[in-house]
């Protein structure tokens, strides 16, 4: 079988190597296991930007190479018309060729793989849509076209839509599904994790103003002012990183507030293995799966209701559903803090729940999706 990766996610090339983006290249392995050939069709950068990249392990066929473009100039603007046209070009060779073919989305690429799929009502497919799926969020008129299409059984057919979360009146093409870190042999017994020290706290993700992460040091301040031993421990490397290093100075919380950078996933591990809370007050989120590694490893997920956040946390039943609020979340988390069994209840449910998808799972299921 031919599959073919379609994707706004580049491939950068380097001493001879072909890399992507770390989290995205462990999926593609697993996907690389059911196909006899795989190639992709995506943009192609000169270097990693920032992102934190991991080699590819497997051989694939070959990169139809798509242009990435941006909006950001009347220039670019201008030129975005005919890359798109080069682009559904090169699209439609790609698919032409494939077997089974695989679109990521949301994304520029996502939304011209969602066009062009259609002229193959024909050959199998299937879709991730890695953003929120709720169909009442606030999103770019992009992204509700993408939705809209790939909802829509008349002109996306053949297809299986991958989303994150359980909606309400969805098509039948529409499958919840997840992502996954961690192997079955990873789990471990929930007494195992009663060590952990419950008033640290850990931010795992890029440092922008979507994923807030200066609302998340405010929240750990405003606990050690009220007189809790308290830290935050933050992971990621991004834009806002400057703005949290003067804030850190001039409040003076360099002895409980740490920005770590970007580590690899053992360091990770490690964090929440050894932290009672896992903070994400993001903007948007499709599966954040910080907030699914934290609560693996028995840290109390603290996130905003987004996308499937609520479904997640069990609607507040194993985590803390942020307002957004500074005043209204400290009295949420205060009283966790204060009941050592209401700690341990949420910990162990948010650890069952986790623990049920792990990579072996996630294997599974993507060898029922690609030989059905």
């Amino acid at each position: 079988m031919k599959l073919l990766i379609v994707s706004n996610a580049p491939l950068i090339y380097k001493d001879k190597y072909s890399y992507a983006y770390g989290p995205y290249v462990n999926e593609l392995t697993i996907l690389r296991k059911f196909s006899d050939e795989l190639f992709f069709c995506c943009p192609v950068w000169e270097n990693d930007r920032g992102l934190l990249i991991s080699k590819i392990p497997f051989d694939f066929t070959k990169n139809f190479k798509l242009i990435d473009s941006n909006l950001n100039t009347l220039k670019n603007a201008f030129l975005s018309v005919f890359y798109s046209i080069y682009n559904v070009i090169v699209l439609f060779k790609a698919m032409k060729t494939a077997d089974h073919i695989h679109l990521r989305c949301p994304g520029n690429i996502g939304l011209l793989g969602c066009l062009v799929q259609m002229f193959f009502p024909n050959k199998q497919k299937t879709a991730k849509y890695a953003g929120n799926w709720d169909l009442q969020a606030k999103q770019p008129l992009s992204y509700k076209l993408q939705k809209w299409i790939l909802s829509n059984t008349f002109l996306t057919r053949n297809m299986q839509v991958l989303v994150y979360g359980e909606w309400e009146g969805s098509t039948k093409n529409i499958k919840h599904f997840f992502t996954a870190t961690y192997a079955e042999k990873e789990k471990v017994n929930f007494k195992a994790l009663e060590t952990k020290k419950q008033m640290d706290f850990v931010f795992v993700g890029t440092l922008v103003s979507g994923k807030n992460p200066l609302y998340a040091i405010q929240l750990v301040e405003g606990l050690y002012k009220k007189g809790y031993d308290v830290s935050l421990s933050l992971y990621g490397e991004g834009v806002e990183r400057i703005i949290l290093e003067k804030y850190i100075l001039e409040n003076d919380l360099k002895n409980y507030v740490f920005l770590h950078g970007n580590q690899d996933q053992q360091i990770i591990k490690s964090a929440y293995q050894n932290s009672g809370f896992v903070i994400l007050p993001s903007k948007s989120e499709g599966w954040p799966k910080a907030i699914a590694e934290g609560m693996f490893w028995g840290c109390i997920p603290v996130a905003t209701s987004v996308s499937c956040v609520p479904f997640m946390l069990d609607y507040g039943n194993r985590g803390v559903l942020l307002k957004m609020n500074l005043l209204d979340d400290l009295l949420q988390l205060e009283i966790i803090l204060k009941d050592k069994m209401g700690f341990v209840d949420k910990s162990e449910k948010g650890s069952e729940w986790s623990q049920k998808f792990t990579t072996d799972v996630f294997e599974t299921e993507i060898k029922k999706l690609l030989q059905p």
